[in-house]
């Protein structure tokens, strides 16, 4: 069975979001732990999480996948804003200690000029300042594009800042635009791709993914999703992606510029992909 789901306001709460998964045939999901393009986070309800975790388990929900802001930097060269967004990120995952046993996912980060190792370094101390505190919770590294200075557009960076944090609840969440655009060709060759990513960080660490067309072309190092099947992918990419035997027991999350019933279809197509 397939773990399919999409990207899902919270402003309702939990529980809600557990309801609106299953109105559009989803049985998982993600969402913004506050709001994505600053700080505020919404106010914190035990009774709604506690609901949550009750419906979650009685629909046999996969792991949902929730999602940190953009604009947490956590290797910002400005000390003053890389703090903060480590007080966010530790924040974060207090809060997900009340949806326990899924993942958290984030991008790690644009080094602005500092270079990738000091930027590496960086990302890693706000995680072991994070993860002390020992949440249940996964948190995943998200691939990146490759676009400007952000660090994660090659597997080697996500190797590096795993290794540097020390930690066995680390892990990746592959983007399939972000992969594409980074140079990564799961449209011709999914499993070199697939024996690659092995190779430098393991397929035991691979733990979500975050299905997206592609509005530009291979290795461009940009970042503009598409709807399923009408970007640079097309439709058997995805035929790949949803029946490979690593990745079809993996929560797959949907992030296309789609509203709920667009979705819908969209979930409805890859499980109509499904062999």
């Amino acid at each position: 069975m397939l773990y399919l789901g999409c990207h899902l306001s919270a402003s309702g709460g939990n529980l809600e979001m557990v309801r609106t998964a299953q109105s559009i045939g989803a049985n998982t999901f993600a969402f913004f732990t506050r709001n994505p393009r600053g700080s505020q986070a919404r106010k914190e309800d035990p009774v709604d999480c506690e609901k949550a975790v009750a419906a979650l388990r009685e629909a046999e929900f996969g792991k949902l996948v929730a999602h940190g802001a953009y604009t947490m930097n956590l290797c910002t060269a400005e000390p003053g804003a890389r703090a903060f967004a480590t007080n966010v990120l530790c924040d974060d995952l207090r809060r997900m200690a009340s949806l326990p046993g899924n993942y958290y996912n984030f991008h790690p980060g644009s080094h602005v000029g500092q270079g990738t190792d000091t930027g590496i370094a960086q990302i890693c101390d706000a995680l072991k300042k994070a993860l002390e505190p020992n949440y249940p919770v996964t948190v995943l590294l998200e691939t990146m594009a490759g676009k400007g200075s952000e660090i994660g557009g090659k597997f080697e960076e996500l190797k590096a800042i795993m290794d540097g944090v020390g930690s066995d609840r680390i892990g990746v969440c592959l983007d399939t635009c972000h992969v594409h655009d980074a140079g990564y060709d799961i449209v011709n060759d999914l499993d070199g791709v697939l024996a690659e990513f092995d190779r430098v960080i393991g397929l035991n660490r691979l733990c979500a993914l975050h299905i997206n067309d592609s509005k530009n072309p291979y290795a461009s190092h940009k970042d503009r999703h598409e709807l399923i099947g009408e970007g640079s992918l097309g439709l058997e990419a995805f035929r790949k992606v949803v029946n490979h035997p690593v990745l079809k027991k993996l929560p797959m999350i949907l992030e296309t510029p789609n509203e709920l019933t667009g979705y819908a279809k969209e979930i409805a197509i890859l499980r109509q992909m499904e062999e």
